[in-house]
């Protein structure tokens, strides 16, 4: 608890420390490259019958949001003195974002990552191997992000005074889900200014759920703006599982009569995990957002509309709320906005190795 309280103290000072906020700002702008623009969709416009916009979080340095909350820890790890940060990766953009953090800001960075998300991911191991971070193979459980959670968070304990845990999701114990929902908020910030007057909904893909709560918190308030948190369905903690522990913080989770967490199956390795942050359970319990679930088939069947119609390549964790977008009826005068997380590159070996086994059944 020690370095969790001194984290939590330490971030409240941050936040006030016009210094450290002028630095963020500066990176986010001439390093990530933000603002992301707002992109008019006018094919998905055309083919759901609403406006479809995609916040194109994709085009940040890196391929996905996650650099926003890199950034902003990295720089938490460097005011507070440390030397050494550690992460968890699925789909390894946020390894491949705290890789690329620590190489800026001069720290050494330990990444731990499960053995199956490694097979899957082999070029973002690849970029986190060449810009200079250690990748380390989880081999307990299922080899996926709650094996590589759990490595993480061990490491981090066993050396706190040097090491700083640059977490990625929302999840895990206060203060992280509360950092993580500030550095990403940049994205609804964003869109706010970007659009003219409110969307009537807001989409985004919900696996441990940054960019999610990133595009919805500051629509929070909007009570005319609807929200909704696509899961994978072999995954979908919110819309299947119950309240309980893990990693230092109640939600909805997936486990067992025993209490034993439950596996989890996902074509998008950013979605294979077993639980959710404790924010979007309280949307969840007060009604504020909605959670569903899309299958793998219809993710890849979203991912390769987008690539042929679009020319964009999605994520495979985006891929689910777009295929969520595009399978729902829609009227004339609603404004739709998908938070585009991430491009998907790092996906087209999982995205053909679908596309052949559906060919040959």
């Amino acid at each position: 608890m020690t370095p969790l309280i001194e984290l939590e103290e330490a971030y409240r000072s941050l936040k006030k420390d016009p210094c450290f906020k002028r630095e963020l700002k500066g990176l986010l702008e001439s390093f990530t490259g933000r603002p992301t623009p707002l992109y008019l969709s006018e094919k998905l416009t055309s083919y759901c019958g609403a406006r479809v916009y995609l916040k194109r979080e994709d085009l940040c340095h890196t391929g996905a949001h996650k650099i926003n909350n890199a950034l902003g820890q990295g720089l938490a790890a460097r005011y507070t003195s440390k030397k050494r940060v550690v992460a968890e990766t699925g789909a390894g953009q946020h390894g491949v974002a705290c890789a690329t953090a620590a190489a800026l800001l001069d720290l050494e960075c330990t990444v731990y990552m499960g053995y199956r998300d490694i097979e899957r991911q082999s070029e973002n191991v690849s970029r986190m191997r060449m810009l200079g971070a250690r990748v380390e193979k989880v081999d307990t459980g299922e080899g996926t992000l709650k094996d590589a959670v759990n490595a993480a968070i061990q490491d981090w304990v066993s050396d706190p005074l040097r090491t700083y845990y640059l977490l990625g999701s929302c999840v895990g114990p206060h203060p992280y889900p509360l950092m993580v929902r500030d550095f990403q908020s940049v994205i609804g910030r964003e869109v706010k200014k970007q659009l003219k007057g409110l969307p009537t909904h807001l989409a985004a893909c919900v696996g441990g759920g940054s960019n999610s709560i990133g595009l919805f918190y500051p629509f929070f308030r909007e009570s005319g703006v609807s929200m909704t948190g696509i899961e994978a369905a072999g995954a979908a903690s919110l819309t299947r599982g119950k309240v309980g522990v893990l990693h230092g913080s109640m939600s909805y989770l997936l486990y067992g009569e025993d209490g034993q967490i439950e596996l989890t199956s996902s074509a998008a390795p950013g979605l294979d995990y077993s639980g959710v942050g404790p924010e979007h359970s309280f949307y969840r319990d007060t009604g504020r957002a909605e959670y569903v679930r899309v299958d793998d088939k219809a993710a890849v069947d979203a991912f390769m509309w987008m690539m042929r119609n679009e020319g964009i390549i999605p994520a495979l964790e985006s891929s689910h709320a777009l295929a969520w977008v595009m399978g729902r009826k829609w009227k004339k005068d609603d404004t739709v906005v998908v938070c585009l997380s991430g491009r998907g590159e790092k996906d087209l070996d999982i995205v053909r190795g679908f596309l052949e086994k559906e060919g040959n059944q």
